[in-house]
């Protein structure tokens, strides 16, 4: 499996595109002038608990307040780590309004949500993630190898007895760390003990509602969390990102075999690469399948469903075969989709229904594995009996539609607006409202070029029908800027 990661860095923004064989995996987009927090630490103060839902809202310096469960507060002890005791206290036991509160931000805003912050702040590197309130030593999920795990657990213990950091926190091992040596353990501590020991000093010195720690730029947080032996090729547009990126794979990944190169042609990068179109693409409700089929996607507040067609043709082949193969390429396609989009949270896919026990299996296998690829958890149940599987993917960020669109100003989201005919009885139902209490002989319609349109035409007898019901004149104009829901009625 062949990987390339290409690096889009503008003035306005930075874009990062993971490559597979080819295909658009993943896509972070972070725009310079709302850039995401997650993994930012803040000292910030508490603005309101609510007993009712076990939860606070934090102010930490953004434009809405932020989130915090009592789930994710723990108490510090005297010695400066987290007090795991088994007695679990409520949310008015922990926090006070107006107490200030050291914070790390854990989900971004999302949509009308305000971010999410945990009191278990964690600082990251290539090999480690440091847990500086903490005692306890984990590994990845990720690791199955049981070996593996036993030999960088006892590398982990060694390393730490001998760079004398047994007791000044925890750490858990990260994927990216299979096949690491002690001497690259040693080196990850000894960074994340420096960056730790800076950030301690700025919440001890910092007054107020301050940001004590901003993770690496997008580039850096990429290539760090994405470098794997796969990784061919990274491509950079930007010279200075290029050197800043080839400096940090030599400090802090050496072992890194990638090819790192600044991209310097006349073409921007993602349009020779063809990413641009793959964004497009991603925005778009319709995904078709090479069998013919396709995917029909959509993402509301509540969750998101996927639908499974075949397109409509059977051809000559069994009925039962058809359904399966369209089944096991939407499978996979929906798993990059996933990815491509960043889609969180609920996620309904109705796959087209096979009665075949084998056919099905097959398919909820064939998911499972692309799932695998995916570096956001993932938890999916077997396929039920109307077709449905029901899963979630962690959600740490706005997917790529949020980021890159915002709701239509006409339909307000909803996708859809009330036709020209329901406007038009609308308009009928207020002239009938208004005439009750006022006793003006004309009416003023203004309503939009279609809307006035249907009332001169296929309405003009109702709206004639009317004027003689009511004893009154009603005159229509033409707004221009109306949308095509919008109207008035007023008396002339």
């Amino acid at each position: 499996m062949s990987e390339e990661i290409l690096i889009n860095v503008t003035l306005m923004e930075t874009r990062v595109a993971l490559i597979e064989n080819g295909l658009l995996q993943e896509i972070f987009i972070e725009r310079n002038n709302e850039g995401g927090h997650v993994g930012d630490v803040f000292k910030g103060k508490v603005v309101r608990v609510m007993p009712g839902m076990e939860a606070a809202f934090v102010d930490i310096g953004l434009e809405k307040a932020a989130f915090i469960h009592s789930s994710d507060v723990t108490e510090i002890n005297s010695e400066g780590f987290e007090d795991r005791s088994n007695e679990r206290k409520n949310v008015q036991e922990l926090l006070r309004v107006g107490q200030s509160v050291v914070v790390q931000v854990a989900k971004d805003a999302i949509s009308t949500k305000g971010a999410s912050l945990t009191t278990h702040i964690t600082l990251p590197s290539r090999n480690l993630v440091y847990l500086p309130r903490s005692k306890h030593l984990r590994i990845s999920q990720r690791l199955e190898d049981e070996e593996e795990k036993e030999r960088l657990l006892t590398q982990l213990r060694n390393s730490l007895a001998e760079e004398d950091m047994e007791e000044s926190g925890g750490f858990i091992i990260r994927t990216a760390a299979e096949g690491a040596s002690k001497e690259e353990f040693k080196e990850d501590i000894r960074f994340l003990k420096r960056l730790w020991n800076k950030v301690d000093q700025r919440i001890v010195k910092k007054t107020g509602i301050k940001n004590v720690y901003r993770e690496a730029p997008l580039y850096i947080r990429t290539v760090r969390d994405l470098i794997t032996p796969e990784v061919e090729n990274i491509r950079i547009d930007n010279k200075d990102s290029c050197e800043e990126i080839q400096q940090f794979l030599k400090d802090f990944i050496p072992e890194c075999e990638a090819s790192v190169g600044y991209y310097e042609d006349d073409r921007p990068i993602f349009d020779f690469y063809g990413i641009e179109e793959e964004i497009n693409k991603a925005l778009c409700h319709q995904v078709k399948l090479k069998s013919g089929g396709d995917l029909i996607i959509d993402q509301t507040e509540a969750m998101t469903t996927i639908d499974v067609n075949t397109g409509g043709y059977f051809g000559n082949r069994n009925p039962a075969e058809t359904i399966l193969k369209t089944n096991l390429e939407a499978a996979t396609a929906i798993a990059r989709q996933l990815r491509v989009r960043n889609l969180g949270g609920i996620i309904i896919v109705d796959f087209i229904d096979m009665l075949d026990a084998d056919h099905q299996r097959q398919v909820q296998r064939t998911f499972s594995r692309a799932l695998e690829k995916d570096r956001a958890r993932t938890n999916i149940t077997d396929i039920s009996q109307l077709g449905l599987i029901e899963m979630t993917r962690k959600r740490s960020r706005e997917s790529l539609g949020q980021v890159l669109n915002s709701l239509c100003p006409v339909c307000e989201g909803r996708g859809t607006l009330k036709s020209v005919e329901t406007v038009c009885y609308e308009i009928f139902r207020e002239i009938l409202r208004i005439v009750r209490a006022y006793e003006n002989d004309i009416l003023l319609v203004t309503a939009s070029h279609l809307v006035v349109d249907r009332l001169l035409d296929e309405e003009s007898d109702t709206l004639g029908e009317l004027e003689q019901l009511v004893g009154k004149t009603v005159k229509l104009e033409v707004e221009p800027m109306y949308t095509q829901e919008q109207f008035d009625v007023v008396l002339y």
